[in-house]
């Protein structure tokens, strides 16, 4: 058990590592009609070790009532590598943490203040995470090379793509 608590470490870092200037992540929410939809939002603040992925919204969008319905969401954050997220979002009143993560442009695309009762955080608390490294190509290249000269699929043993689930440690 501890050889596997060390690896889901060693894979929190690597993803957060691989979000970590990837500003953008498109989140996805369930609809009324069980659809699922995408919307890109700004990554606030990726706290691998606590658990929580933030993202700011408003109270009257579809995502927020989407969330509200269905907890449920997925992050896919795209850029060197692929990294995607699944987990259960929540909304949080923190007047504190909504202003350490507020700027002017954040107030000019909504067109309102931090201290509007209509702004609120998004806390995503990750459960299971899949990323894929594509952003070193020599590595790439030599992945699937060696995937091709094997009798392994390319799910088995790939050096490029990992798995972590986040409560491993807890059960």
């Amino acid at each position: 058990m501890a050889d596997q608590s060390t690896e889901n470490q060693e894979t929190l870092k690597k993803i957060k590592d691989l979000i970590k200037d990837e500003k953008v992540a498109m989140l996805t929410t369930v609809s009324p009609e069980g659809r699922l939809l995408s919307r890109p939002m700004h990554t606030q603040e990726v706290e691998m070790d606590r658990e929580a992925i933030w993202f700011i919204t408003e109270k009257d969008t579809e995502k927020f009532r989407d969330i509200n319905r269905n907890s449920a969401v997925n992050l896919a954050y795209a850029g060197k590598s692929y990294v995607s997220i699944s987990g259960t979002a929540e909304f949080v009143q923190d007047e504190d943490k909504k202003k350490e993560y507020w700027n002017k442009i954040l107030g000019r695309l909504l067109n309102i203040s931090a201290d509007d009762s209509n702004v609120v955080l998004v806390k995503v608390t990750p459960e299971i995470a899949e990323y894929w490294e594509s952003g070193i190509s020599v590595k790439t290249v030599k992945e699937f090379v060696k995937k091709m000269t094997s009798s392994n699929s390319l799910e088995e043993n790939n050096d490029l793509k990992d798995t972590v689930h986040f409560n491993e440690d807890k059960k």
